[in-house]
């Protein structure tokens, strides 16, 4: 069985960096699955996540077992609640939404997580999820009830990711939310980079393969890629 978040950790030791896309099941079907499947595959990406802020569950599975007959990339859960749970998948980004103070989020989905997820073999992430704001209302911020943090306060920002890994989380994921109209700063990328030791995932109102290469270079490891892929399957041709 892979190892998944030591190959994150490797990857980042040797400055490799990784490039995730990002599929809503809401917005998936059984039968459009092939050739997005085969333009992932052409593409730079090294991971797959799969999750909403919204989606129900019902053909999480089926989809899942689908991709995986089509692609070789580690499948990760990245879920919205504690429903969208899948032992079809290579494992799971286990979220705390670290820039609201709402309990249900922080720590009553986890709990409500684990009977279905002691039933599997995924390999859990623990995963610091904090909120930036981007210039409209996210569906994270509507399901989730708590406002994202500011994006001119990078310290603020910086300081909470810091928390992030010192309360355990192997992961810090800096958001700004599906279909977001501004990126993550680049300054608080990199301020959040230099303060914690742990890898930096980046992702939401990521538009272009320069605002790709800007969020390396300014310090993510892994990159999200999401609504801009699925309004245009030829983003990395």
């Amino acid at each position: 069985m892979r190892d998944l978040y030591q190959e994150i950790l490797k990857a980042q030791y040797q400055k490799q960096k990784l490039l995730a896309i990002l599929l809503d099941p809401d917005k998936l079907t059984v039968d459009s699955l092939a050739g997005l499947v085969n333009k992932i595959n052409s593409s730079p990406a090294t991971h797959i996540l799969v999750g909403g802020s919204s989606f129900d569950g019902n053909h999480l599975c089926e989809l899942i077992t689908l991709l995986k007959e089509k692609t070789s990339l580690p499948i990760l859960l990245f879920p919205g609640n504690s429903t969208q749970i899948s032992a079809e998948a290579d494992g799971i980004l286990f979220l705390q939404l670290l820039s609201g103070r709402n309990a249900e989020y922080l720590i009553e989905q986890q709990v409500m997580a684990v009977p279905l997820l002691e039933k599997t073999n995924l390999e859990i992430i623990s995963t610091g999820y904090i909120l930036i704001e981007s210039g409209s209302e996210s569906a994270v911020e509507r399901v989730s009830k708590t406002k994202p943090l500011d994006r001119n306060n990078s310290d603020y920002v910086a300081q909470t990711a810091k928390a992030g890994e010192l309360i355990g989380n192997k992961l810090i994921y800096l958001e700004a939310g599906s279909g977001a109209k501004k990126a993550i700063p680049l300054d608080m990328i990199a301020k959040v980079s230099k303060r914690i030791t742990v890898p930096l995932i980046v992702g939401g109102g990521i538009r272009s393969k320069k605002g790709i290469e800007d969020a390396f270079n300014a310090g993510a490891d892994m990159v999200v890629i999401g609504t801009a892929f699925e309004n245009d399957l030829n983003f990395f041709d």
